[in-house]
């Protein structure tokens, strides 16, 4: 099998489960019509790293209930006796935009009955509150949900258990600020435990060494130039040849590869794309004043607006994962 045809047909494989149910199955063809608008002779190397990319950072549904299992075992958490501790157990279901809590909660409630016979309807008995989502971006729709909750339905005492697939550290540095300060003014007695899967470098101070899209400059187009001086503000540039900690990349070739396509890539999808507002960015939506957040975490559920735009935005782009919006 030619190697390009072998690579469609990989990337479709890992994919398969993308939005099963809502979306036809990912196949080569899909694949296909996505790369080919991107430069002919960028096209394989762009698959080849994407192949290695995703074979790391997409999440199937199958890759969830795993972590979802280990979660139910939780061996700090459930001393050992899991059945008992998730009897103890509220399950918030508190996000007011969206479908990804109750999703995930439907499916932990399926692995619940699997793994202890129990259902999260049994549960309840006790003070302790799960808050279970399968990412953490910029923290700001979990700082706000569990704010809100702290103030307002939290009882006086209770231990908040957050459960995530993945999180990303700077917006967890922000939001645990956020929660330390909320906790106190609230009057109330309450304890935070974290559970992850995925600890994904993005800090402010990490960008050297990080796990997300960070350039080493503007590249060769005049177009991201013009757009960048739009910003407003001085860009910080990747320097060094860290793969970061995670080693999403196979190479510091393939990865500057991917930061410069899809940033060039990006800046011309915002200028055809009259939809996309100002902080969705080409790498990723940011409210910060960069090129974009710069993520490649993609789960069976979804598609992240914080991953670059070359993923997921659409008409007159064609996309590789069609994103469910909120």
């Amino acid at each position: 099998m030619p190697e390009r045809a072998r690579l469609l047909q990989s990337i479709a494989a890992i994919t398969r489960d993308y939005r099963a149910g809502a979306l036809p199955s990912p196949t080569p063809a899909h694949v296909e019509r996505w790369i080919n608008q991107f430069p002919h002779d960028r096209q394989q190397p762009i698959l080849a790293e994407m192949e290695y990319v995703l074979g790391k950072t997409y999440v199937s549904q199958a890759a969830v209930k795993s972590f979802l299992t280990r979660l139910i075992n939780h061996r700090r958490w459930t001393k050992g006796d899991p059945r008992s501790f998730w009897r103890q157990v509220n399950f918030l279901d508190i996000q007011p935009r969206g479908r990804s809590q109750t999703e995930l909660l439907a499916l932990f409630d399926a692995m619940l009955q699997e793994e202890c016979g129990i259902s999260i309807a049994e549960c309840g008995q006790g003070t302790r509150f799960l808050y279970l989502d399968d990412r953490l971006f910029s923290g700001g729709r979990l700082g706000t949900d569990l704010d809100n909750w702290i103030k307002e339905a939290a009882p006086q005492e209770a231990q908040l258990l957050v459960a995530l697939v993945a999180l990303h550290t700077q917006g967890t540095y922000f939001t645990r600020q956020k929660l330390d300060a909320a906790i106190p003014a609230s009057r109330k007695n309450i304890t935070l435990r974290w559970a992850y899967q995925l600890k994904i470098e993005d800090g402010l101070f990490q960008c050297n060494n990080s796990d997300v899209l960070r350039p080493t400059g503007p590249g060769n187009d005049p177009a991201v130039p013009a757009y960048i001086e739009s910003l407003g503000k001085d860009q910080t540039w990747r320097t060094g040849d860290s793969l970061g900690p995670k080693q999403f990349f196979s190479s510091i070739q393939g990865r500057e590869l991917l930061e410069q396509e899809f940033l060039r890539q990006g800046v011309a999808i915002r200028a055809m794309c009259p939809y996309l507002n100002v902080h969705q960015k080409p790498l990723g939506n940011t409210t910060m004043r960069t090129t974009g957040f710069g993520t490649l975490f993609v789960t069976f559920r979804n598609c992240p607006n914080n991953a670059p735009l070359v993923l997921w935005a659409g008409d007159p782009w064609y996309p590789l994962f069609p994103r469910l919006t909120n």
